[in-house]
């Protein structure tokens, strides 16, 4: 009888064993805080989204005229293989710079979309304040790895425009040039989130 006993409390003692690795799975992981250069990255994509949205609801038919704006950040030179020889101080004080140039950029665009009653005028309003904080984000991050702030550029924005069409055609060109840089700064904060934590 004891024999018995002794068997049955072995047996139900290897079969907790047995079952301990799903107790234990069981136990809810708590959810990974999410860094700063996460919000950066989402808040990007966020950006680019409401990029994508106003230029389908606002496409053209036709090409539109190129150049309108002089001082917007050069997209064309920066490639792939750049993104994988990123530093990480000079590629954000950068990206910040360029941001507010955008900022600048889009809050005259917003000024004279007002003057013609541009459809799109709720939608800038949402990427301003957007931007804006995107901006203020991404200068938090650098002051905590003490990043320079670069001097800001002087925009040059068009002239006036008396037309409707000449806004609608400026605002395509301004958001086809900030679409680039949002996909372009989306990969850039992927890949310096690594080099944020060395350094933190």
């Amino acid at each position: 009888m004891k024999l018995l006993l002794d068997s049955s409390s072995s047996l139900l003692f290897s079969l907790l064993l047995a079952h301990l690795p799903v107790f234990t799975s069981a136990t809810p992981v708590p959810p990974r805080r999410p860094t700063d250069m996460d919000k950066l990255s989402n808040q990007t994509k966020n950006l680019m989204k409401l990029t994508q949205e106003l230029l389908r609801e606002h496409a053209f038919d036709s090409d539109v005229e190129p150049h309108r704006f002089r001082s917007l950040p050069e997209m064309s030179n920066r490639s792939a293989n750049d993104l994988t020889n990123l530093e990480l101080k000079p590629t954000l004080s950068q990206l910040h710079a360029d941001l507010k140039l955008y900022e600048h950029h889009f809050e005259w665009l917003n000024r004279v979309s007002k003057k013609h009653h541009h459809p799109a005028l709720p939608k800038l309003v949402e990427m301003i304040r957007e931007m804006k904080s995107l901006s203020n984000l991404l200068h938090r991050q650098m002051l905590r790895v003490e990043a320079p702030r670069l001097t800001q550029a002087t925009p040059s924005l068009p002239p006036h425009l008396p037309y409707q069409f000449d806004v609608l055609q400026s605002s395509h060109e301004l958001l086809q040039h900030f679409k680039l840089f949002c996909d372009w700064a989306y990969r850039a904060f992927l890949i310096l989130k690594p080099k944020v934590s060395a350094v933190q």
